[in-house]
């Protein structure tokens, strides 16, 4: 994007000068190959949901989390009923289409509609979504829905700056690192440094393109093993734009 000067001959960036504000999110229905987002609804996903996560042991997934573990489904109910009805964030429930069943959470937050910048975030997959297809369906569909559907300029990812999986997912998600906030947050007692991710709007047509064909059924062998990888897809379409 090139930039402008003003009457002094200082930067000021380029002009937009159709820019308007964006819609918030809507509570909506996406679908896709794997997975379907669905508004969370604690009375219909809560339970799957609390069921799917505990199949991760060792808790790792609360790690970096600023909620949880809970204890019981009733507190994480209690939980789910809290946050369901908010404006900001805006959560939805990852059904994997194989079992018909919720098994994580995901959301829409920190919404500026003035700017058009969104983040996605509170990201919990339980151990039957993490490294299949689903999990990545997921973030595409919101992606799209950001970008084709509301038009925002802006899709964030921020994680804390030690969560070492966060961080590798953002890239290969086609996030670009752009700095760390150092303590930033305090989180269950912990500093937390974060790290910040994005994609603008105009890296979205190739890094689309790169979803498609790593979704495409074609991507995939007999056995559900991947031929490209999305990583390689996404780096690719961020050099070549």
């Amino acid at each position: 994007m090139s930039e402008t000067l003003n009457h002094l001959g200082q930067a000021i960036g380029a002009p937009l000068p159709d820019w308007t504000s964006r819609s918030m999110p809507i509570r909506t229905v996406l679908q896709g190959r794997f997975c379907r987002l669905e508004p969370l609804e604690p009375a219909r996903h809560a339970a799957d949901i609390y069921a799917a996560l505990q199949a991760d042991t060792e808790g790792r997934n609360w790690t970096y989390l600023p909620t949880g573990p809970f204890p019981t489904l009733e507190a994480f109910r209690a939980w789910a009923d809290s946050v369901a009805a908010a404006d900001d964030p805006i959560f939805f429930a990852v059904i994997d289409r194989a079992t018909a069943k919720a098994a994580g959470y995901l959301s829409l937050m920190r919404i500026d509609t003035k700017h058009g910048v969104i983040e996605v975030g509170h990201i919990n997959y339980a151990p039957a979504l993490q490294r299949r297809p689903v999990a990545t369906d997921a973030q595409y569909l919101l992606m799209r829905y950001v970008f084709d559907t509301l038009g925002y300029r802006r899709y964030e990812w921020k994680c804390n700056a030690l969560n070492a999986p966060s961080r590798a997912a953002a890239t290969r998600l086609g996030f670009t690192y752009e700095g760390t906030f150092r303590q930033c947050m305090v989180v269950k007692g912990h500093n937390r440094d974060t790290a910040w991710f994005s994609i603008i709007d105009s890296e979205w047509p190739p890094i689309k393109s790169a979803f498609e064909r790593w979704l495409a059924p074609g991507n995939f062998d007999a056995s559900g093993k991947q031929r490209e990888s999305l990583s390689a897809l996404t780096k690719a379409a961020l050099i070549e734009r």
